[in-house]
């Protein structure tokens, strides 16, 4: 009976957390394969070996890459850490140097104009449930994009305008996508950085994790990442046109209810109950 009881509480622990975290795709379950000889070391996966994508968890990141120009676009994976290099050879580096509390890995997206790439996901590539719910993801800048509207570079300008002068932005559209991956309606946006406030106390260009809420999109195929910014020139956005990302999580991907977990502690007291004998 302690046997069967003790594979009973296994089964539930196991089953319970694996619902819980199933779905969220954390980007742990990848390995960036190319090295960064840069500060802080680490690795990124930038789609040279051609496969056009990767799968993190349930839900396939698209990516181009060009092997003409060595160039990508879509989604690329990292670890790297570099938060100091500033310009284009610090591509995959968020400006938190790691993953949402202190992970390793994270996405990376790069919004290409030339070849009209938006960086899309798509849903239930192997659970078969493309149609899902999505709760939200966390959002920061990478240390290229940080660092070109913090300081400026010879492409792009300087953000500023907390004086109410001259209000630079630069924001994030998250669209849904149907089942012919085509754009549902409105996105959600979400400012990567936001002078357009004279409050001291604000943070003008986002250095951290921070969380989205996309439950607004409703059920969705995937998802499409547009960038915008409000420095712009005759060619397009001056602005990096990169973000990062990590825990994408869908709405089912819910905390285990306090119920399951006494159930479980429960049953550990019935097994740790030793019978007394009986006095005579």
């Amino acid at each position: 009976m302690k046997k069967i009881l003790i594979l009973l509480i296994s089964g539930i622990f196991l089953t319970f957390t694996s619902i819980a975290g199933a779905a969220i795709s954390t980007f742990e379950d990848l390995t960036p394969t190319t090295p960064y000889t840069g500060p802080g070391g680490g690795a990124y996966w930038n789609g040279s070996d051609g496969s056009k994508g990767f799968i993190s968890n349930d839900t396939w990141f698209t990516n181009h890459y060009d092997s003409t120009y060595s160039s990508w676009s879509g989604w690329a994976y990292s670890n790297t850490k570099d938060t100091t290099t500033a310009g284009y050879t610090n591509q995959y580096s968020a400006i938190t140097g790691e993953g949402v509390g202190g992970s390793n890995n994270y996405g990376v997206a790069y919004i290409s104009s030339w070849n009209n790439d938006h960086a899309q996901l798509y849903f239930g590539i192997n659970s078969g449930d493309y149609a899902q719910k999505v709760a939200g993801t966390y959002i920061t800048n990478t240390t290229y994009a940080y660092l070109s509207m913090k300081d400026g570079d010879s492409f792009a300008k300087k953000f500023g305008g907390d004086d109410g002068t001259d209000p630079d932005w630069f924001k994030l559209s998250i669209y849904g996508l149907n089942s012919n991956y085509e754009r549902t309606g409105d996105p959600v946006e979400f400012y990567l950085a936001d002078y357009r406030s004279n409050d001291p106390n604000q943070d003008y260009i986002v250095d951290d994790w921070e969380w989205v809420d996309l439950s607004s999109l409703g059920t969705v195929a995937g998802l499409e990442f547009d960038l915008s910014s409000s420095d712009v020139g005759a060619y397009g956005m001056n602005t990096p046109a990169y973000f990062a990302m990590d825990d994408l999580t869908p709405a089912s991907a819910v905390p285990i209810p306090g119920a399951v977990w006494l159930l479980g502690s429960g049953l550990i007291g019935i097994i740790c109950i030793r019978r007394k004998p009986l006095n005579v």
